[in-house]
């Protein structure tokens, strides 16, 4: 009987621990993209920044981490949707594609966002995944670049999504002039002041 038992104690002490280090730590989570962030702007081959601004950098400022701005949101797919050449700051037009929209809830309001696939990266099988939402709210051209922001997402296995603004990031174009970004759809304009992720950057 005690080995029996013994043999039950392991055995829910395994599931526990596997349990725990399944569970997402959404403010780990937050903080390894500030990291990678800084670290690939810190890095000469990969920063956007220009040259005198990489000699100076050291880091980007971020909002606090706030966990409520991370959200699941339910998927609404539409069918028959057709490719569309998506606006940016030059003549480039990359070719996107909706693939759906998200309805969530945030700071007590209803929600939706757009989001989209790059038609040319989805032949890449390393981001053939990849998933691209931009979005603009009310602290652009405050405390948050007058451009918009975007956050980076990967095609999920049901339909729902979840959304953590506290991995928004600014268009390499905030930092330096000679990028093509794209331009945050109008759709894709949330009425609230999105006080999370990657602040505005300098004077730019």
């Amino acid at each position: 009987m005690k080995s029996n038992r013994l043999l039950l104690t392991v055995m829910l002490c395994s599931i526990l621990l596997s349990c725990g280090k399944s569970q997402v730590n959404p403010v780990q989570e937050a903080l390894d993209f500030q990291e990678e962030l800084n670290a690939q702007f810190a890095d000469s081959e990969d920063s956007p920044l220009t040259e005198k601004d990489w000699l100076t950098f050291e880091s980007l400022e971020f909002f606090p981490i706030d966990t409520t701005y991370r959200v699941r949101a339910r998927l609404e797919f539409h069918n028959d949707v057709k490719p569309f050449a998506m606006q940016t700051t030059t003549d480039r037009l990359p070719i996107y594609k909706l693939y759906a929209t998200a309805r969530f809830q945030l700071k007590g309001k209803e929600c939706s966002l757009e989001i989209y696939q790059n038609q040319e990266l989805i032949l890449d099988p390393e981001h053939s995944d990849y998933l691209f939402l931009p979005f603009t709210d009310k602290t652009n051209g405050n405390s948050s670049y007058g451009g918009g922001r975007y956050i980076d997402l990967s095609i999920p296995e049901g339909d729902e999504i979840v959304i953590d603004f506290n991995q928004s990031y600014n268009p390499y174009c905030a930092y330096n002039s000679e990028y093509s970004c794209p331009i945050p759809p109008r759709v894709n304009d949330i009425d609230l002041e999105i006080r999370a992720g990657v602040k505005a950057y300098g004077d730019h």
